[in-house]
């Protein structure tokens, strides 16, 4: 595989101009959504949880529920943006082909895409940071490293779903993702409540999801209880989603944009 030269750089910072169009409704978004969800989700919902026998380890719902919100909001994130934006910078614009008319190559626009997702992603989990810390949902200093975590696990779905868009010829396919795969990793991976509650076929099933690895680790950070083996088990876990999709996308992209 090729690795990327100066042209993703030029490719990422085209992309970053595109964005200046629309940043505001989605900065807008970055910072309304969190405030919406640890509202209605974390307070109202987490008032009635704690009233109860809560979660384990005698955690607030609102400190239990903020760290996984902030990552699953990451997944979201680079997941909309390496579906159908690739596909249409292959298909419909053909963006992609423009820009292989410029010395750039295959590896450069994988490269500078996957710039501008972790571009997308960090900034909007800052935001979802500020707010979470500002609820009061943030127990140790250690919540900062909740953001690298959160780019971690963005880079770990926009690589395999960027390869997933650079097959198809039709987006058909990103409703099936959406409902079959996005939805339930967002529901059962440990972010409203800890898979341990789940039977045990779906518990291991959700230990195999690069969000639930993304959830505990900065859920653990938050709360300052991470230890060292356990974390680099997650980040591990991560990495090796990211380096498999990374390699797939780039293959597939090299295959589709030259012929």
């Amino acid at each position: 595989m090729a690795l990327p030269g100066p042209a993703a750089t030029s490719f990422f910072v085209q992309r970053l101009t595109a964005h200046r169009h629309f940043w505001r409704s989605s900065a807008i978004g970055s910072v309304l959504e969190p405030v919406l969800f640890l509202a209605a989700m974390g307070l109202t919902l987490g008032g009635l949880v704690d009233r109860g026998p809560g979660v384990p380890g005698g955690v607030g719902y609102l400190a239990f529920l903020a760290p996984g919100l902030l990552v699953a909001a990451a997944m979201q994130t680079a997941t909309g943006e390496s579906s159908y934006p690739v596909l249409g910078a292959l298909k419909w614009d053909r963006l992609y082909e423009a820009v292989l008319a410029t010395p750039a190559r295959p590896a450069d626009v994988l490269a500078g895409h996957l710039l501008y997702v972790a571009f997308r992603v960090t900034t909007s989990a800052a935001a979802f940071l500020v707010v979470l810390v500002l609820f009061g949902a943030a127990a140790s200093p250690l919540v900062v490293l909740a953001l690298p975590v959160a780019l971690l696990t963005g880079l770990a779905f926009a690589a395999p779903v960027s390869a997933m868009a650079a097959r198809l010829e039709e987006d058909a396919a990103f409703a099936a993702l959406q409902r079959f795969l996005i939805v339930p990793m967002f529901l059962f991976s440990g972010t409203f409540f800890p898979v341990t509650q789940l039977p045990v076929v779906l518990e291991w099933t959700a230990y195999a999801t690069p969000l639930w690895h993304g959830v505990a680790l900065a859920r653990d950070l938050a709360l300052g209880t991470a230890e060292a083996g356990s974390a680099l088990l997650h980040v591990g876990y991560l990495a090796l989603w990211t380096a498999a999709g990374t390699w797939l996308a780039a293959r597939t992209l090299q295959r589709r944009l030259v012929r």
